[in-house]
């Protein structure tokens, strides 16, 4: 594998985790903390 490749399947593996893309659905409405970002997952 290239190091691109490596790079891209770490970040869809990321992606994968629905907790990490709620996560950066929240963000992508603004700012946040990260108590309030960890709030809905306690």
């Amino acid at each position: 594998m290239t190091d691109a490749t490596d790079r891209l399947s770490v970040t869809f593996g990321a992606l994968a985790d629905p907790t990490r893309r709620a996560i950066l659905a929240r963000l992508t409405r603004g700012d946040s903390s990260v108590s309030a970002l960890a709030a809905p997952f306690d």
